[in-house]
């Protein structure tokens, strides 16, 4: 089974939606919108290996494509995805060109790596099924590597230059965060340094990608040559027509009832 999504991914723009509900059936709801592919978030939501396992099978029959955010890059976490069937990941908080190459073997058999082999009870090989599996594995996978720091950007091109990173993806939130810019993502500073990384990935050979919910960053940022644009977010889709919905009902000024977690 060919890695369409590695081979079609920086040819031209496309467009995604993160997930963020942690849940098969809404992720199953968004799955005939359209989007090229979702991100599975599972560093800032409540999903862990089997509900990323459901979610893939519920949207396997779609024609988007999954990729996996795992919560960090413990070569343990990311082995069982892979073995689960994830074939495009997205790893975040990314600062060195070491920790790129470290990622790197952890998605790859000896000898390019140091992945270890269970592909007889693995759903990545079909339980046994698919014959081909260990010798295509290895270059059949789309490793997107997360920058989102002052020192991520410090090391760019080091990060960029591995030889088996397919992509970097931008996080402009953290980035403000490290920047000393918490909680502004459009500040013209964070834009500023997210539109200069886009020409050094570019630069690179690598393609390059970004969340916003705002759709006049989106723009901005497609435009500046961005290839993988997730932009907007399946929980803030929810929470921001659940407000318009009672907004438009409520009177002005009337209570809302609250209660405690």
């Amino acid at each position: 089974m060919r890695n369409e999504f590695k081979q079609v991914i920086g040819e031209r723009t496309l467009y995604g939606l993160w997930l963020a509900l942690a849940d098969q059936y809404s992720a199953e709801v968004c799955a005939g919108a359209g989007f090229d592919f979702f991100v599975l978030d599972g560093e800032h939501s409540p999903l862990d290996l089997r509900t990323i396992l459901h979610q893939l099978q519920a949207i396997a029959g779609y024609a988007v494509t999954p990729v996996v955010r795992p919560a960090t890059d413990d070569p343990v976490l990311i082995k069982q995805l892979l073995d689960i069937g994830v074939e495009n990941l997205l790893v975040p908080m990314v600062e060195s060109g070491d920790q790129a190459k470290r990622i790197v073997a952890s998605t790859r058999y000896p000898p390019q790596g140091f992945r270890g082999v269970g592909s007889g009870i693995a759903r990545a090989a079909r339980w046994g099924n698919d014959p081909d599996y260990l010798a295509r594995a290895n270059d059949n996978h789309c490793l997107i590597l997360q920058v989102e720091s002052v020192a991520g950007l410090a090391a760019l091109e080091d990060i960029a230059s591995v030889e088996g990173v397919d992509g970097i993806f931008l996080g402009a939130v953290d980035l403000s965060a490290s920047m000393g810019l918490l909680g502004q993502p459009n500040h013209p500073d964070v834009i500023a340094a997210m539109d200069d990384a886009i020409a050094r990935i570019r630069s690179s050979g690598k393609f390059a990608g970004f969340l916003s919910a705002d759709q006049s960053m989106s723009a901005h940022f497609v435009e500046r040559g961005a290839h993988f644009a997730a932009v907007g977010v399946d929980a803030l889709l929810l929470s921001n027509a659940c407000r318009a919905l009672a907004g438009a009902f409520k009177r002005p000024g009337e209570a809302v009832a609250t209660r405690g977690y």
